[in-house]
């Protein structure tokens, strides 16, 4: 009976250990998950106040600070997103680790109640003799066998079931101390989220203040904003008319239809672009350190939804004076220096390029060659309200790409 009763308990035992382990391990990874992109939003705007705080000398405009209240608003809503899936894991987690206590409990009173009962049981038949007798009485050799089987068992059996206990005792006390952890873990996100609700609840306030300005002179902000577009539209059309050049001549040169819209590529040029390729979403942002102020595609006007605002690529606030890198090895194919100042570099990495608009300077010149993180130039500060933010886009011929997939995150 002992025989056949600990193998299946020690089973049993095992496989609600196993799958309570697998269940707390992938609790665990999702909360670590949980807590990398929390860290990443805190990061974020606290990045994103430090600039700011570089150009409060100057009076930013109604537009330029709608958008960065927008930004913030966005940020701290995903912040509280994500400390509220944080805290309802852990809820989770504390309940389910309050049940495995409450099971682990009664498992171990049931164990301490079968050792006790063993141990009078033992205390009643200890003498040597009363175990020589129970040999004796056997009524052949296979019989007395099988008794001393039994008797070497039993022992075994009873300190087995000493160790469980030990065991199982050390378990209790490591979930109630883990539990206690947990508790203090999600309280303190439930204070963090309490001071991140206050801080949204003053931009909410902020932004309204704001489009109460605004809606005052609607037409103007809607003009301002149509023209900063046509701008915009105007480099990248510029911007298109020189790959599309660029694209002919390849063509030309291989001896190919000049009416292709793909570029024409040498051995090494393949070998460059799959190279580009195989580090997509793991290439070095353009500058060191700034923030997606505009993402990439078309979007309503946060004024007026019927005007449209149109990015090619993504447009990254940071520093004033900001170095600005190549992220990748690369030519250049071609410098854009408007009368605005508004510089632009184009560097080919096979069929695939990539472009930094909004520069002051510019360290390079075209057809040279470049490696990843070379510094190429530094991004033009805005006089009138202090921004500092480079246009940074990936096209694949002429075909546009979105650069947040191809940068880190």
């Amino acid at each position: 009976m002992i025989k056949r009763f600990f193998p299946l308990y020690k089973t049993y035992l095992f496989l609600i250990l196993f799958v309570c382990g697998a269940f707390a391990n992938a609790q665990n990874t999702k909360q670590k998950q949980l807590e990398a992109q929390r860290r990443e939003f805190m990061r974020q705007i606290n990045q994103f106040e430090r600039l700011m705080s570089q150009g409060k000398k100057e009076q930013k405009t109604i537009l330029s600070n709608l958008d960065n209240i927008n930004y913030k608003i966005s940020v701290r809503q995903n912040l509280i997103r994500i400390t509220n899936q944080q805290a309802n894991n852990l809820t989770r987690e504390i309940n389910n680790n309050q049940k495995e206590i409450t099971n682990l409990r009664n498992r171990l009173q049931i164990l301490k109640e079968e050792y006790a009962a063993m141990i009078v049981k033992s205390y009643k038949s200890r003498s040597e003799e009363s175990k020589i007798m129970f040999l004796l009485s056997s009524s052949n050799f296979q019989q007395a066998y099988k008794r001393l089987q039994y008797i070497k068992q039993y022992a075994n059996y009873q300190k087995k079931q000493s160790e469980e206990i030990k065991l199982q005792t050390l378990k209790l006390q490591e979930l109630n101390k883990n539990l206690q952890a947990q508790k203090q873990a999600k309280q303190k996100l439930i204070e963090s989220n309490r001071i991140a609700k206050k801080e949204l609840d003053n931009e909410l306030k902020e932004h309204k203040s704001l489009m109460a300005s605004v809606s005052k002179n609607i037409s103007k902000y809607r003009t301002q904003i149509r023209t900063n577009q046509k701008e915009v539209d105007k480099i990248d059309k510029e911007i298109e008319k020189i790959i599309r050049a660029a694209i002919t001549a390849s063509n030309k040169k291989a001896g190919k239809s000049s009416t292709s819209k793909t570029f024409s590529l040498t051995p090494e040029e393949k070998v460059l672009a799959s190279n580009f390729v195989a580090n997509k979403g793991k290439l070095p942002w353009p500058v060191n350190e700034g923030f997606i102020k505009v993402p990439f595609g078309t979007k309503p006007s946060p004024i007026d939804r019927t005007v449209k605002i149109k990015s090619n690529g993504v447009r990254i606030e940071t520093n004033k004076g900001e170095k600005v890198r190549a992220v990748f090895k690369g030519i250049v194919l071609n410098i854009m220096a408007p009368k605005n100042g508004n510089n632009a570099i184009l560097i080919k990495h096979g069929n695939y390029l990539t472009i930094y608009k909004n520069l002051s300077k510019i360290y390079i010149k075209k057809g040279d060659k470049v490696t990843t993180k070379q510094e190429i130039g530094e991004v033009r500060t805005n006089k009138a309200s202090g921004e500092a933010i480079l246009s940074f886009s990936v096209w694949k011929g002429l075909e546009k790409q979105n650069p947040a997939y191809w940068i880190k995150r």
